[in-house]
């Protein structure tokens, strides 16, 4: 479990720091604390309350497996951003943020891969055989992809969720991700808007200080994210394990059964039978097919007990692709809690529930959900990432 934040460290760092009092957006007035010497500052316990929540977000998205693109292109906050977030392994934009980085993906990712094309000219020699001049150019074009687009090679879909610092400096990135309904976290200044931010983290966006204490605590919640995603990978390859040992015996016992002296036995006793004439055929045909329903009892009770935990347990609806946290948690509120509950639900049902659980999500379109659900059900997860990288946003 990470170290829950104090108010003192963010005390101490200055994250209650906001902006001069003429530059204030009044949508931020009740993460304001009071006004001292014509400068805001910010309500620290809120702020608090506000970064457990996101963390907390943070941390079932990591868990599932979904990427989180991390936007900072402000001098303060690039190393700072760019050092945390490589030791998580998630994607981020530190330099300037390209148009269409999220709603023209398909066109970033060719850049993407153009990168890797001139990596294998020079693994083969192709490189070699060019002149001089194209060399040079091909060099020039490598260093400037791998500036812009280095950091975000190995996101090969949509990120599941959007870190942001500063919305004001990264607007366009926040309108592209409000496009595709990406969850967006953000920190939020005195001068900005939370109204278009899913997570709002109040906070000083300027100061280096406020900047790294808040993603050292994020990328913590990230971590441990990922160290659960492991972990429960690890108890599935051992219960997967687990589950062919009792096929294991079975089969030993059926060549313990099938052995030369066990042959031999029935012979002889098949011989007794036919010179005595005594009807002994009923209580033996009786008592192998009892063996064998003793011996398959067992199995059928160890298949029916993962599948009940499971449904007590639920499924992670923000695999599928379009569900975030919040609008897990409304289907989830409403009764359906498994892929195959959902794969079973009317895409009009679940646009109502949305619409009930929150207005902010009536623009969500669940028509594609149910037959994602269907293929996660079926554990069919290639086919599913498969269709998800296809299809923009998950929606057909």
């Amino acid at each position: 479990m990470a170290k829950k934040v104090e108010v003192k460290q963010l005390l101490e760092a200055g994250v209650h720091f906001g902006h001069l009092t003429r530059k204030w957006n009044p949508n931020m007035a009740p993460y304001i604390y009071m006004e001292r010497n014509g400068i805001h500052v910010i309500n620290l316990y809120k702020t608090v309350a506000k970064l457990d929540e996101a963390n907390a977000a943070l941390k079932k998205i990591a868990a599932s497996g979904r990427k989180i693109l991390f936007v900072a292109t402000k001098k303060q906050a690039k190393d700072i951003v760019a050092e945390k977030v490589a030791n998580v392994n998630m994607p981020y934009i530190t330099e300037r943020w390209p148009g269409g980085m999220l709603t023209n993906f398909v066109t970033i990712r060719k850049a993407v891969k153009k990168m890797a094309s001139i990596d294998r000219m020079k693994k083969d020699g192709t490189f070699n055989t060019l002149s001089k001049k194209e060399r040079l150019q091909v060099d020039r074009l490598r260093a400037k992809l791998e500036k812009n687009l280095g950091s975000i090679s190995e996101m090969t879909r949509l990120p599941g969720a959007l870190f942001v610092v500063d919305t004001m400096r990264e607007h366009i990135a926040v309108k592209e991700a409000q496009k595709l309904n990406i969850p967006i976290f953000a920190m939020i200044d005195t001068n900005s808007d939370p109204r278009d931010i899913d997570f709002v983290i109040p906070s000083n966006d300027d100061a280096s200080k406020s900047i790294d204490i808040i993603m050292t605590h994020v990328t913590n919640a990230v971590a441990e994210g990922l160290a659960e995603r492991k972990a429960e990978r690890q108890s599935d390859k051992e219960g997967a394990g687990e589950q062919e040992t009792p096929k294991a015996e079975a089969t030993k016992e059926k060549t313990v059964e099938e052995t030369p002296e066990n042959a031999k036995v029935e012979a002889v006793a098949e011989a007794a039978i036919e010179t005595k004439e005594v009807k002994e055929e009923t209580p033996v045909v009786d008592e192998a097919p009892k063996v064998k329903e003793e011996k398959e009892e067992p199995k059928k009770e160890a298949a029916e007990t993962p599948s009940k935990e499971k449904s007590e347990k639920g499924d992670d609806l923000t695999k599928i692709e379009g569900i975030g946290p919040k609008a897990a948690e409304a289907i989830v509120n409403s009764g359906i809690v498994s892929f195959a509950d959902l794969a079973k639900a009317k895409s009009d049902k679940i646009k109502e529930i949305l619409t009930e659980a929150s207005s902010r999500m009536a623009h969500l379109d669940p028509t594609s959900w149910p037959k994602q659900a269907k293929m996660a059900a079926d554990g069919k997860w290639d086919e599913l990432k498969e269709w998800q990288d296809k299809v923009k946003a998950g929606i057909e």
